[in-house]
């Protein structure tokens, strides 16, 4: 299977997916950019995903890891395929079990 996606981070909060875009786009034709944004303030989260037309595109555009971007070294890979088998993660806790409703040891 061809890989054409790139994971792109570690770039300053303050970059546009149109600043991400002019970027990368010297390398080939750019069929889709995501930038990851935060559900709760709606302001990106440092990394995107980028998917070029050709895979050799891709591969060219490794070369941005390590540039500075903002004061930033932009950490530039090759994007993983999600495993399907792993579900949805769990939600809450943090794995501290929860519950006692902050209270303290009883005297």
């Amino acid at each position: 299977m061809q890989q054409n996606k790139l994971y792109v981070g570690n770039f300053p909060y303050s970059v546009t997916e149109d600043q991400l875009r002019a970027l990368f786009s010297e390398y080939g034709q750019i069929t889709d950019l995501a930038m990851i944004m935060d559900r709760e303030t709606g302001r990106p989260k440092g990394f995107a995903f980028i998917t070029f037309a050709a895979q050799q595109a891709a591969e060219k555009a490794l070369e941005q890891n390590g540039r500075d971007l903002g004061g930033r070294p932009l950490k530039v890979n090759m994007a993983m395929e999600r495993d399907a088998s792993r579900g949805p993660r769990p939600g809450g806790g943090g794995g501290f079990g929860g519950g006692g409703a902050g209270r303290g040891p009883r005297y």
